[in-house]
């Protein structure tokens, strides 16, 4: 079975991968174009490019999907089956329509919940107790073709999205491979999505990372983990604008204003939250300086 990849991020990456792992005959990869980053501007490859020249893989990265340029090259690799997982493009329905077996996604969650971007994030910063992923073949609209698999997972309480994004990539992996092997056996199931239950996700963007405290103390835990490893979670404290890494839920109960400090000291910042409980915040990082303990901080600053 010929396969052709199309992803660019590190949850790509872990999918690609596994087909290589197991010995997949992919014929081609596509991915973003290569971009300038950091200070120096410096040109950086995508996780899925470094890992398909790795491989000695064609790598291809068309900057339009809809100049016919990308379909010729996808017609020219005559795939059977199109794996496309966190790609960053809209595949137009004539390329979709080339693999004589479709062409399937991997997307970070459970199916129709959370359609869109960063899927995996909004499940931390919504307070959700479990997500998933789920395995689909795609069509015109986004995230709505017909589910193949869903495999799901409990969310921790304090686990970030970074790390929730290291667990998923790793079980979508896996479920593709299961995918990849039913369809190619002619058992993989096909359920239709109830598109009246689908909710949608957007980008993050730093305009999220201020904290409103006026929410209840589990929200604002939520958030300050959801919203790493970017954008972070800030608050202004003591006149500064400090990154929040770490806190816990504690079990006081305050009448003070959401947001005022109700205590400082060796366990680390104690906020008041909107349902009269606090949180206590335990690594933070000022301006200028490097990410630290609660603690450690307060000996330089008083609040």
């Amino acid at each position: 079975m010929r396969i052709v990849f199309m992803g660019t991020p590190e949850f790509a990456s872990a999918s690609l991968n596994a087909l290589l792992e197991n010995h997949y005959d992919v014929v081609g990869v596509f991915t973003q174009p290569d971009k300038a980053k950091g200070r120096g501007m410096e040109v950086t490859f995508s996780p899925v490019k470094q890992l398909a020249l790795a491989h000695d893989l064609p790598v291809f990265q068309p900057t339009k999907m809809r100049d016919g340029t990308a379909l010729a090259t996808l017609q020219s690799l005559k795939p059977d089956l199109v794996v496309v997982v966190a790609y960053g493009r809209i595949l137009p329905d004539d390329l979709l329509a080339v693999p004589p077996l479709g062409t399937i996604n991997v997307h970070g969650s459970l199916l129709p919940q959370y359609r869109g971007a960063a899927p995996i994030q909004w499940s931390v910063l919504n307070g959700d107790t479990k997500t998933g992923v789920t395995t689909m073949y795609l069509a015109s609209e986004m995230d709505a073709g017909d589910i193949i698999y869903e495999e799901e997972t409990e969310i921790g309480e304090y686990e970030t999205s970074g790390e929730l994004y290291d667990r998923l990539k790793e079980i979508g992996a896996s479920l593709l491979i299961r995918t990849v092997q039913d369809i190619e056996a002619g058992t993989a199931p096909r359920t239709p999505q109830n598109h009246e239950e689908a909710t949608y996700v957007t980008m993050l963007d730093k305009g999220l990372s201020p904290i409103d405290f006026s929410k209840p103390a589990r929200a604002v835990i939520k958030w300050i983990y959801g919203l790493q490893p970017w954008p972070v979670a800030t608050a202004e404290l003591g006149g500064s604008v400090l990154k929040i890494f770490s806190a816990r839920k504690t079990d006081h109960h305050t009448s003070s204003e959401p947001g005022s400090i109700v205590a400082s000291g060796k366990d680390g910042i104690e906020i008041a939250c909107g349902d009269g409980e606090t949180i206590l915040i335990t690594e933070l990082q000022a301006p200028g300086k490097k990410r630290m303990n609660a603690a450690d901080y307060l000996r330089g600053h008083k609040l």
